[in-house]
């Protein structure tokens, strides 16, 4: 899941450098794209470790199918671990999202005050994406961080097995159909012979 926040973020924000960017991209030099991948599992490893060392732990995840946080200990070691782990690995991916889809978008709406025509119907495609990917993101991790958070500061059963079963699948689809709207909405990409 970390993995997928992450990924999303380095993909908006490399996506805000390459349209941004003066000079032609070099189509043969993948050194940016892999430090982009290493970065990002890097950081998202930092993250995952920590339950492994005591800083918090692994449990069963709602109905007990699947493993994740123990969002249902309340003590301060897994408490501090929760609220770090939902600044760190949910607001700021989210606020470098909004940063890098915001500053294009002005990027964008520069150009095309300039130039009119084409570039009013690139504008329209890219806010499309923009505004897909972020309502994508919050549905995806929005309901799935509410129920950790209520879950580990709010009161005890009060998030059942059965109420975790949806959050956590539509956090964990996320990166099935994050690539589709990339695909589908990103023109340079859907144009490929």
């Amino acid at each position: 899941g970390i993995i997928s926040l992450v990924s999303l973020a380095v993909l908006s924000y490399e996506r805000y450098c390459t349209m941004t960017r003066t000079a032609e991209p070099d189509t043969t030099n993948y050194r940016k794209t892999w430090t982009g991948i290493i970065l990002s599992w890097t950081y998202s490893l930092l993250w995952t470790l920590p339950p492994l060392f005591g800083w918090s732990s692994y449990g069963p995840e709602g109905p007990g199918i699947t493993c994740s946080v123990n969002w249902n200990s309340k003590d301060a070691n897994n408490a501090s671990y929760i609220i770090c782990l939902f600044i760190f690995c949910l607001v700021i991916p989210f606020a470098i999202i909004v940063y890098s889809y915001g500053k294009l978008l002005c990027a964008v709406r520069q150009v095309s005050s300039i130039h009119k025509g084409p570039g009013r119907s690139r504008e329209q495609r890219i806010l499309v994406m923009v505004v897909v990917m972020v309502v994508c993101f919050l549905l995806c991790w929005l309901p799935y961080a509410a129920v950790a958070l209520i879950a580990t500061f709010g009161q005890p059963g009060l998030i059942t097995p059965a109420a975790s079963i949806i959050p956590a699948i539509l956090a964990k689809s996320s990166t099935v159909y994050n690539p589709i709207i990339y695909v589908f909405l990103n023109k340079q990409v859907s144009e490929m012979p």
